[in-house]
C-alpha cells in the first residue's frame, strides 16, 4: 500500500511539473537574446531584427509569431524546439525562408558568423 501511494504522489508531481512548464509564457527573443538580436524596426505590422550568431553562440528559448528569415551571411545552425526535437539547417547568403509560429532556441554549429534579418509578422 505504501509503494502505491508513493507512485501516485510521484505521478501527480510529474504531471504538475509538466503542466507548469507548459504554462510558462514564451519569451520575447529581443529581450532574452539581446546580445544576439538588434531590433531595427517595430511597428503595428512587423518587427525586424538583425541576428548575429558567432560560431558556438547559443540563444535562449524564445517564441516567434509567423516570420520570415533573410540570410545575409550563411552558416550551419541547429534548432531546438520546445518539444525536444532538433533540426539542422545550412543557411546560404540571399536565402529567404518563411516559418510558422514557433518556440525554440538556435545555436551556431558551424565555423562562420551567421547574420540574418528576422521579420516577425504581427496579427492585424
Amino acid at each position: 500500500m505504501r509503494i502505491s501511494r508513493l507512485l501516485i504522489v510521484a505521478a501527480v508531481i510529474a504531471c504538475s511539473m509538466r503542466l507548469t512548464a507548459a504554462a510558462i509564457p514564451a519569451q520575447d527573443p529581443a529581450v532574452v537574446n539581446a546580445k544576439i538580436l538588434n531590433v531595427k524596426l517595430d511597428n503595428p505590422r512587423v518587427r525586424v531584427m538583425e541576428a548575429t550568431l558567432k560560431p558556438g553562440d547559443k540563444e535562449q528559448m524564445h517564441s516567434h509569431p509567423s516570420y520570415v528569415v533573410y540570410v545575409i551571411a550563411g552558416g550551419k545552425v541547429r534548432n531546438h524546439n520546445a518539444d525536444g526535437t532538433t533540426s539542422e539547417t545550412t543557411f546560404t547568403p540571399g536565402q529567404t525562408v518563411y516559418r510558422d509560429p514557433v518556440t525554440h532556441w538556435s545555436e551556431n554549429i558551424g565555423d562562420t558568423t551567421i547574420r540574418t534579418l528576422v521579420i516577425e509578422l504581427k496579427q492585424q
